[in-house]
């Protein structure tokens, strides 16, 4: 039986499904890879880099083709993520290292996604790399839902593979035989697939959140020499004049094996659930927190790999190679296998769904920007659909977009006074290869309103040139 509720106004649109008396809760295990472009996926057209397992989630589930992650860095997309708000709304809107460690923590006041599967029974348990706040603070994961944490508190920590240490919750867990060197004995990424699965096996009879916000592809280039050997024969490498990060003797043969490494621990967490018979009641996502990393910085080449596939920009810019991300989801018996949607969605659109697939979307919170994409995971009922998308991002000289049916809006450069706004028919140009806004003047004109009226000041991550006399 299935039930749709619409709420009007700034209310979230829901759909919830009544769990009959025998169907338990599912569980849920969202996977977000670090930096991951949304060409460097098989079942999304790359042609040298392998993912076997993520492409057969896509194969066995649904794909989505015109997601968007909730910022084009890291940390405010994660608090994106989180909280089911826009960055015009989010608590976080950049990213911003504390002392002597971590990130600019959330707001205690802010509600998250782990805190409401939490009350609703679930163990829940974010493990890999966090950057909301450290340990003692108001945006500690064991503050915002978690009952477990372990990995990269700290963003800035998780830019070396080979760690010396960890944290788990509030305790800092020594890595013998790691120095934060080229190499080391314990790779952070298998030690999070093992955590997952320690996780997934403690909790096999009660419903569970796991998180996964793998570190990975972001630099540095690191990976185990075993998986390295699978494309140092295959994938020709040039000459470059190294920039930051850790320096790889093989650049490409290392990032392509990093996301071929990461896919198969993709594809150790799904064995494990069919091992324990759990596979059929766990719905599993996977997701990047934004687009592909600066060309050639720590030896990337994302132009070799087309990770951005036909879209314009990489990691740290608003036009659609920077913020456009893989989504992929599977749930055998309730996501019909090998389709694919055009729907419009962002990641915003996560902390709704969950709440509706686990039967809760009741309790979803009435002041987020977010719309369940149950109805189209589910193929049950009419689904709502966002009338735009809005970004802003005080940094890489200020930057705001507006996704408004088939049109982009896009200011940058704004940090030098520029507030001209560019216009892309993303219909007939998908790449923004062409400026229209001269021959829509009301178009235009929308989407300028729309940058104006979907945010609120932030005195946390103020933004001058559109604060302006309302700053606090």
């Amino acid at each position: 039986m299935l039930r749709i509720l619409f709420f009007v106004g700034c209310l979230t649109v829901g759909f919830a499904s009544t769990l009959s008396a025998a169907e338990a809760p599912p569980n849920i295990v969202l996977i977000m890879a670090d930096d991951l472009g949304y060409g460097e996926l098989g079942c999304y057209g790359q042609k040298i880099i392998r993912t076997p397992n993520i492409d057969r989630l896509a194969a066995e589930g649904m794909r989505f083709t015109q997601c968007y992650s909730g910022s084009p860095v890291c940390a405010p997309s994660r608090c994106v993520l989180m909280t089911g708000k826009h960055t015009g709304h989010s608590f976080i809107r950049n990213n911003r290292a504390t002392k002597p460690e971590g990130q600019w923590p959330m707001d205690a006041a802010e509600l998250t996604v782990a805190e409401l599967l939490k009350a609703q029974g679930y163990a829940t348990a974010a493990i890999g790399k966090w950057g909301l706040g450290m340990v003692d603070t108001p945006g500690d994961p064991n503050r915002q839902g978690f009952d477990l944490f372990f990995g990269f508190n700290c963003q800035t920590h998780a830019h070396n593979h080979y760690p010396v240490y960890l944290r788990r919750n509030d305790q800092r867990v020594e890595l013998e035989g790691n120095t934060r060197s080229l190499t080391g004995k314990q790779y952070s990424q298998d030690l999070f697939i093992d955590e997952g699965l320690q996780f997934i096996r403690a909790h096999r009879e009660q419903p569970f959140f796991l998180y996964l916000p793998f570190a990975v592809p972001h630099l540095s280039i690191q990976v185990p020499e075993e998986s390295l050997a699978e494309y140092t024969d295959e994938i020709r490498e040039e000459e470059y004049k190294h920039k930051g990060y850790l320096k790889h003797p093989a650049p490409r043969a290392g990032y392509a094996a990093m996301v071929t490494h990461m896919d198969r621990g993709v594809g150790q967490i799904m064995e494990l659930l069919k091992e324990l018979k759990l596979d059929d009641n766990t719905l599993v996502i996977f997701t990047s927190d934004n687009g592909p990393t600066y060309n050639r910085l720590g030896g990337s080449d994302s132009d070799f790999f087309h990770s951005a596939g036909q879209f314009r920009g990489l990691k740290g810019s608003v036009y659609e190679g920077g913020i456009r991300v893989p989504l992929v989801a599977r749930w055998p018996g309730h996501i019909a296998a090998g389709t694919v949607s055009d729907h419009l969605c962002a990641l915003w659109d996560m902390l709704p769904t969950l709440m509706d697939v686990v039967g809760a979307g009741e309790k979803t919170p009435t002041d987020i920007d977010g719309i369940s994409l149950a109805p189209t995971l589910l193929a049950g009922g009419d689904q709502p659909v966002h009338d735009h998308l809005y970004w802003e991002f005080a940094a890489y000289r200020g930057q705001q977009a507006v996704r408004w049916g088939r049109w982009k809006g896009v200011r940058q450069n704004m940090f030098q006074g520029n507030l001209a706004i560019e216009l892309y028919d993303l219909q007939n140009d998908p790449g923004e290869s062409n400026d229209v806004a001269a021959a829509h003047p009301e178009v235009v004109k929308k989407i300028e309103q729309l940058m104006r009226s979907e945010r609120t000041v932030s005195a946390a991550f103020p933004f001058p040139q559109l604060d302006g006399d309302t700053a606090p």
